[in-house]
């Protein structure tokens, strides 16, 4: 009888076989380089969850600053540009300079689009976007010079101080996506009219229709969806085509094509504060996604990530980008789908590379109506400030001198919405800081959070990162 062949005798000195399963399950899933079939997949999937972000801060700055359909074109794209380059930057890294190497998306910021309104609305029109990019180009050599060290200030962003600063994001943004419901140029003779309010209302059902009954991929763009239904939707006439018609197909977006930055010391105090937040929130993502792929973020990581974040805010202004940070959504696109490689988000940037080099792209956006805009508008903003409640119930509102410091951070942040004219008589530069309720309330909430939990004690309220 043939005796069956047996296979290498182990002991203390044989070599275990090398199986091919096994030397591919030895990638870490976040260095994976996936089939092209389930990697293209992957990464329109990142697209989708932040199209809609990266495209609204153009929308509403361009808004602001009375520019036309090609002028907020040109925004979009760039817009789209920067995100790109930012994003294969990050997850793709050069050296041990640049990258944090993880799945992680950045993006303009909506955090900032509140302070940039403040700047447009101190500055005459035609010089809005300069002083604009120059607070953002300063921001952006601030984020570089305070990254390799912002380890050490966490503890002074904890998730109460982080938390009032987003909650005022959303809710002093929100009347913007109001007044664009109403039809967005107040001095248009159907301003406020009811058509303008029943497409928003429309678009607003149709939104949340689809998150009730949609299922997986559909569901994680309702808002996309509900911009489209919303647009081929609206009454004849209320999209305007003729950006489209005169949008080159290719272009690249021309160096400061609005004009050279200027520098206003107010306007750059403020969106530095902002840059901290945008820190914070970077900081956080790159930490939770060090989590979710198992792969520990340390302050090297952290480090090299937030300088990714600087560069691009400070190159971004050259082309007519914004302040660049974490897109929160595409931590939780990770999250729900488990696919990690960060190569997946490296291809999502490319995506948005080829859309940024495209204008007639961007000049599609921006047929989109405005009472269609405000309608997803309330959405947008308002999950932004829910996301801040939700950082708030796990700051410890338990204690009272935390409870304290929230409301009256809160209060002065809600001051410039609630009473415009409140600080009419304070010198310029005050108005611009303290006119933006998000700059207003993160000085309150990182003072506040000082007098209650550092002077005087030597405990802290975070861990502090080793500097790299």
């Amino acid at each position: 009888m043939a005796l069956p062949a047996q296979g290498p005798v182990e002991g203390p000195c044989s070599t275990p076989p090398v199986h091919t399963e096994d030397a591919v399950t030895s990638v870490h899933p976040v260095d994976e380089k996936l089939h092209p079939s389930r990697l293209v997949p992957a990464a329109l999937q990142h697209i989708a969850a932040m199209y809609a972000g990266v495209v609204t801060p153009p929308l509403i700055i361009g808004q602001a600053c009375g520019l036309d359909i090609a002028g907020r074109t040109r925004l979009i794209a760039a817009s789209l540009l920067i995100a790109g380059v930012a994003t294969i930057l990050q997850a793709i890294g050069v050296r041990q300079l640049v990258g944090s190497r993880l799945p992680f998306v950045n993006a303009a910021s909506s955090a900032g689009i509140a302070p940039i309104l403040a700047i447009a609305e101190n500055n005459a029109k035609g010089h809005q976007l300069p002083a604009i990019y120059g607070a953002v180009m300063v921001a952006g050599a601030f984020c570089l010079a305070v990254g390799p060290f912002f380890g050490r200030l966490l503890k002074y962003f904890p998730p109460l101080v982080t938390g009032v600063v987003i909650t005022l994001i959303g809710v002093t943004l929100m009347p913007v996506p109001v007044g664009w419901a109403q039809g967005g140029d107040k001095t248009a003779a159907g301003f406020g009219s009811m058509r303008n309010l029943a497409l928003a209302a429309f678009t607003l059902a149709v939104i949340l229709l689809i998150q009730r009954f949609g299922k997986g991929f559909v569901k994680q763009v309702a808002l996309l969806f509900g911009l489209l239904i919303g647009t081929l939707a609206a009454p004849f006439g209320m999209a305007d085509f003729r950006g489209l018609a005169s949008a080159p197909v290719a272009a690249l977006p021309t160096p400061f094509a609005f004009g050279a930055p200027v520098f206003q010391p107010a306007a750059i105090l403020s969106l530095c504060i902002v840059m901290l937040v945008l820190m914070t929130e970077s900081s956080a993502g790159m930490l939770a996604l060090g989590e979710i792929c198992d792969r520990r973020a340390d302050a090297r990581t952290i480090t090299r990530g937030l300088r990714t974040d600087g560069l691009a805010t400070l190159l971004g202004p050259v082309f007519g980008g914004f302040p660049t940070s974490a897109f929160a959504q595409n931590v939780g696109v990770v999250s729900l789908t488990r696919v990690r490689s960060r190569y997946v988000v490296a291809v999502a940037g490319s995506a948005l590379l080829v859309l940024g080099a495209f204008p007639v792209l961007g000049a599609v956006v921006s047929l989109v109506p405005m009472p269609v805009l405000g309608g997803a508008g309330i959405v947008l903003f308002g999950s932004i400030a829910v996301s801040g409640i939700r950082t708030l119930s796990e700051a410890g509102l338990d204690d009272s001198s935390n409870i304290i410091l929230v409301a009256v951070a809160l209060g002065a942040g809600i001051i410039p919405l609630a009473a415009p004219t409140v600080y009419t008589q304070f010198p310029a530069w005050a108005q611009t800081v303290l006119g933006s309720g998000i700059s207003a309330g993160a000085m309150a909430a990182v003072m506040l959070n000082l007098f209650f939990h550092h002077l005087g004690t030597r405990s802290s309220t975070a861990p502090a990162l080793k500097s790299s």
